[in-house]
């Protein structure tokens, strides 16, 4: 195994409060995790990972299909959050620096690691993982609010989808295997997640975005690049600038510098 490089310890215990539940097999973890939420009454438990060892229904942004073979990682973080839910959704995030924070402890190679907006890290230029963000409910007394948020992390640790799979134009797929050769399981890889996540969740409820974002810029793939954002229909190109104070991504084009909260980004 490569020589780590200084940073968070692998031998960090398990964030206190926060149950796991490792299951031989569901349809979708995120499913799982809200359907479960459902039930909590009168009050939600604590936060609680979801480790599916096999998923039979996987899916990721937009309802797209989420190959999810024995081996990768398909798990879930249920929490219960009392912010607006503008505010919640910054926890992909959050979700984002946990998981390339995860990668670096296990690997030790920091620069083999990126960060795509809005929801994926990537390995050596290809996509390794994936995350996405559900939510149930209304959370009391805010109409704004969420009750059940679902975190969702798709994780090729061993295997990744053949370049047919895959939407035309979007970044080759890769797994940690290939990419390094080392073979990490589900359940070690959720034990560097796991802290990692409550790290960045206590900077986040503690002192709010403005930490992540400047962590996140610090390894964000494509800054001051040209780049495609396609939303819905419409394609923009321009240069990545970065992104802003809610999380949208800033881009400069012809036309001037325009803010996008959410679309897909090809390089």
């Amino acid at each position: 195994m490569p020589r780590r490089r200084p940073g968070r310890s692998l031998a960090e215990p398990w964030p206190e409060g926060v149950a796991r539940h490792v299951l031989p097999s569901t349809d979708s973890t995120n499913a799982h995790a809200l359907r479960l939420a459902q039930t909590m009454a009168p009050q939600p438990a604590g936060p609680a990972w979801f480790l599916g060892l096999e998923q039979t229904a996987g899916r990721g942004r937009r309802a797209r299909p989420w190959s999810s073979p024995r081996g990768n990682f398909h798990g879930t973080l249920l929490l219960h959050p009392k912010e607006p839910a503008e505010q919640v959704a910054l926890r992909s995030f959050a979700a984002a620096l946990a998981l390339r924070e995860a990668f670096v402890a296990l690997t030790g190679l920091a620069e083999a690691f990126a960060l795509k907006w809005p929801n994926d890290v990537l390995l050596n230029g290809g996509k390794v993982a994936g995350i996405l963000l559900e939510s149930s409910g209304a959370g009391a007394g805010s109409g704004a609010g969420v009750a059940h948020l679902a975190i969702g992390f798709g994780i090729n640790l061993i295997a990744h989808p053949a370049p047919e799979h895959l939407e035309p134009g979007t970044l080759p797929a890769v797994s940690l295997l290939a990419e390094t050769g080392l073979r990490v399981t589900p359940e070690a890889f959720l034990a560097a997640l796991a802290p990692a996540f409550a790290h960045w969740e206590s900077v986040f409820t503690t002192e709010g975005f403005a930490p992540l974002r400047a962590e996140w810029l610090a390894h964000a793939a494509k800054i001051g690049e040209p780049i495609r954002a396609r939303t819905g229909k419409d394609t923009r190109e321009g240069i990545f600038e970065t992104i802003d104070a809610q999380g949208n991504l800033i881009l400069k084009t012809a036309a001037g510098r325009e803010a996008i909260p959410a679309a897909d980004v090809f390089f």
